[in-house]
C-alpha cells in the first residue's frame, strides 16, 4: 500500500498543460485534472460524473493511496513512475452493446498508445491486463453507473494503469514475480505526459470501431491462446487450455476432460 507519506516526497512530472501539446485536439485538455496525489481515480471519475458528468473527463494522478483492480486487488500506485488515470464515457457515445467490448477497445487502445510512443509490441491476457514479456505491465478497470430509469449503463468509468517506470525492486516482495514496467531499470526515455496525451487521442479522439473490429484486434494481442492455463472462479480452481474467444469476448478453454466452456468472467494464471 502506498501511504500519502510515500507520494509527498517526489516533485511531480505530470500536468495538464504537460499533456496538452501532444493532444490531437488540445482543447479537451480543459477536460483533464490532474491531482497529485489521490485515494483512486477511478472513485474520483465516479464523483465527477455524478455531479458534473461530461464525456470525456480524464483524472491522472501522479499518486493513489487506495488504487485498485479487479476483485478489489490493490494496484500498487507509487509517486513518479506509473500513470494512473480514469476516463468518464458515456455509453450511448462510445455505441458499443456488449459490455466487454468496452474493456477490449480499452485494452487495445492502450497498447497501441504504448507501441507507438515506446516502439514496443504490447499484449493482452484476458480479459484485462497488459502485458510486456510475460509480466503484467498495467491493467484496465471498467465500472457501470446505471440509471434506474433507462435501465442501463450510461456511463462507464474507466479505469487505467501502466507501470512505467517502477523499478522491479520497488514492487511489494508478494506481486514481483508476475509484474514489470515500461522501463524496469527506472530511465523512461518517454515523458508521462506523452504517454498519457496518446492514450487520451486513441480513447476519447478515435471513433470506436465496431464490436467485431474490436474483438479482432483484441484477439490478435492474447498471447494465452493455446498456453495451459489456471482458471480461478471464487474458491475454485481447474486447469485448462485457452483455445479462443467468442463474439462477446468470453474465453473459450477446454477442459480436461474434453468438455468446452466459454468463460464470461474469472481470473486466468499462467506459469512464468
Amino acid at each position: 500500500m502506498v501511504t500519502r507519506q510515500d507520494c509527498e516526497v517526489f516533485v511531480i512530472s505530470i500536468s495538464a498543460e504537460g499533456i496538452k501539446p501532444f493532444l490531437d485536439s488540445p482543447d479537451i485538455a480543459e477536460n483533464i485534472k490532474v491531482y497529485p496525489i489521490i485515494g483512486s481515480t477511478n472513485r474520483e471519475a465516479r464523483e465527477q460524473a455524478v455531479r458534473n458528468p461530461v464525456h470525456g473527463t480524464v483524472i491522472i494522478a501522479d499518486c493513489q493511496t487506495q488504487g485498485k483492480g479487479r476483485f478489489d486487488r490493490v494496484f500498487f500506485s507509487p509517486p513518479g513512475s506509473g500513470l494512473y488515470m480514469s476516463f468518464v464515457l458515456f455509453s450511448d457515445i462510445m455505441g458499443f452493446a456488449n459490455p466487454t467490448a468496452i474493456t477490449a477497445y480499452a485494452a487495445v487502445r492502450v497498447c497501441e498508445a504504448i507501441d507507438s510512443v515506446c516502439d514496443i509490441n504490447m499484449s493482452i491476457k484476458w480479459v484485462n491486463d497488459i502485458y510486456l514479456n510475460r509480466k503484467k505491465i498495467g491493467g484496465i478497470l471498467a465500472e457501470a453507473i446505471t440509471d434506474s430509469n433507462s435501465h442501463g449503463a450510461v456511463k462507464i468509468i474507466l479505469g487505467i494503469g501502466i507501470n512505467v517506470s517502477t523499478k522491479t525492486n520497488d514492487f511489494p516482495e508478494e506481486i514481483r514475480r508476475g509484474v514489470s514496467s515500461l522501463y524496469p531499470e527506472g530511465n523512461p526515455s518517454i515523458s508521462r505526459n506523452l504517454l498519457a496525451a496518446a492514450i487520451i487521442n486513441r480513447i476519447i479522439l478515435t471513433d470506436a470501431p465496431d464490436e467485431r473490429e474490436v474483438l479482432s484486434r483484441y484477439k490478435e494481442r492474447l498471447f494465452i491462446l493455446g498456453s495451459d492455463i489456471t482458471v480461478v472462479q471464487g474458491n475454485k480452481a481447474y486447469e485448462a487450455k485457452a483455445l479462443d474467444i467468442n463474439e462477446y469476448g468470453h474465453l473459450i478453454v477446454k477442459m480436461k476432460d474434453g468438455q468446452l466452456r466459454a468463460l464470461l468472467s474469472g481470473d486466468v494464471r499462467l506459469e512464468l
